[in-house]
């Protein structure tokens, strides 16, 4: 994966849209002025047909004088209203073309540099992780995966919030400013090159919205996700997602546990910052334990589970007896023995 800390892909439109806005009010703005100066010198000023100058006709000057269209019916007659032109519309004529050609000089550079950027991007993004969302539990989920793979690089964070995207990017991940239950937004972030998708909005529905969005782009992709009320999850998993965490109710269990067993909740918070001390990570199963029992398999760390399809069987569950093709183990192990 390449370096993502300078990649961007914006895909909503308010940055560049509240810069234009800004600029063309900067442009009418000295319409304005140019037309107010002529209005209030007036007297000074002749038109073709010799009839008095007008607001109207103090806008229509302002607006040839300023974009330098100047058909001439309108003229400053005295040397004061030329003194004024000179000293006053004159320069607000430069400012206006500044504006006019910088403006346009900018948004081709900007489209150029955009087109050359997602240009590299498509051809060097694969089997990456998509992060919907990188408020606490999206920060929280980036961290882990690091801690896991390594590549900041290797993910890609979608988030409506600006400044969210540019801490992204600090961390050496790419962003996308965009609403992630957008398909746009998805496919811009790769969806269709992607390994996982990682759905951790503030709200529930929105939670439901991307993965249905995700499920519907990708069908063979890995979506988790996380929703804050118990109620929800079946939404989410009857949306695509394979894993589903419901947060409020993780939480509600940790200080359960507190109350009676604080250093439980300790190796708890140990198990799942991985990297720190004990971890819990999944294994394949060798070759030559097939179709024995979990027992016989020598490990250095205890093994808790292991993975067969869809199901999760305890290490004391009755079915570990006779290990299967495709199992694998789920292992209990610290730093050390990793």
């Amino acid at each position: 994966m390449p370096s993502s800390a300078d990649l961007r892909l914006p895909v909503s439109n308010r940055g560049p849209l509240t810069y234009l806005l800004r600029r063309l009010a900067i442009a009418l703005g000295l319409i304005v002025f140019v037309a107010i100066i002529a209005y209030l010198d007036r007297a000074d000023y002749r038109d073709a047909n010799e009839t008095p100058l007008g607001l109207i006709d103090a806008f229509y000057y302002s607006t040839v004088s300023v974009t330098t269209t100047g058909y001439g019916d309108i003229t400053p007659a005295t040397e004061s209203a030329r003194l004024i032109s000179t000293l006053l519309v004159t320069p607000a004529r430069i400012l206006f073309l500044i504006i006019l050609v910088g403006t346009t000089l900018e948004v081709l550079a900007d489209r150029t540099r955009t087109h050359y950027r997602e240009k590299l991007w498509r051809r060097t993004l694969h089997d990456h992780t998509i992060v919907c969302g990188f408020g606490v539990k999206g920060q929280a989920a980036v961290a882990t995966i690091v801690a896991h793979d390594g590549e900041p690089a290797a993910i890609v964070v979608i988030d409506e919030r600006e400044e969210a995207v540019e801490e992204a990017q600090r961390r050496g991940h790419a962003g996308v400013v965009a609403n992630a239950s957008a398909a746009a937004a998805l496919e811009a972030a790769g969806i269709h090159e992607a390994a996982a998708v990682v759905v951790a909005p503030d709200r529930d529905d929105t939670a439901v919205l991307i993965t249905l969005t995700a499920r519907e782009l990708n069908p063979g992709i890995r979506i988790v996700a996380s929703v804050r009320e118990a109620e929800n999850a079946h939404l989410v998993e009857q949306g695509g997602a394979d894993s589903v965490i419901v947060s409020s109710g993780a939480a509600g269990r940790l200080l359960g546990h507190a109350v009676h067993s604080p250093r439980v909740v300790q190796v708890l918070e140990d198990l799942l910052s991985f990297g720190s001390g004990l971890d819990v990570i999944e294994r394949d199963l060798e070759q030559e334990y097939i179709g024995g029992p979990l027992s016989a398999v020598p490990a250095t760390a205890p093994i808790m589970a292991v993975v067969r399809g869809d199901d999760v069987l305890r290490f004391d569950d009755p079915r570990v007896n006779e290990l299967e093709v495709g199992d694998r183990l789920v292992c209990l192990c610290s730093e050390a023995i990793d």
